[in-house]
């Protein structure tokens, strides 16, 4: 059994800025969501018949892409890389993977 991280106590303070960032990013997906509907997970498919994880990683490309072209660095891209990786997960998970 996992014991869940949110429950451990380190002396240096890991587990909570753990806790932290990963409550960030569920607030920006929530956030998300609740404003452009359920787009990544379940995608309306008008021009793409790719499935939902192939579509995800074509985002995350996207936005690895410009990264490495120097046109983003900031805090906001690596939440958005965090958010479509945690984005990806779950549609594995939904998949059986």
């Amino acid at each position: 059994m996992t014991t869940p991280l949110h429950t451990i106590v380190t002396p240096d303070g890991f587990s909570s800025e753990v806790t932290k960032v990963c409550m960030e990013i569920a607030d920006m997906l929530t956030e998300k969501n609740r404003a452009y509907g359920n787009s990544a997970l379940d995608p309306i498919r008008c021009f793409s018949r790719a499935d939902t994880t192939e579509q995800i990683k074509v985002r995350i490309d996207d936005k690895l892409s410009r990264i490495q072209r120097g046109q983003e660095m900031n805090e906001d891209v690596v939440k958005d890389l965090l958010g479509y990786l945690v984005l990806l997960r779950i549609a594995q998970k939904r998949a059986g993977l």
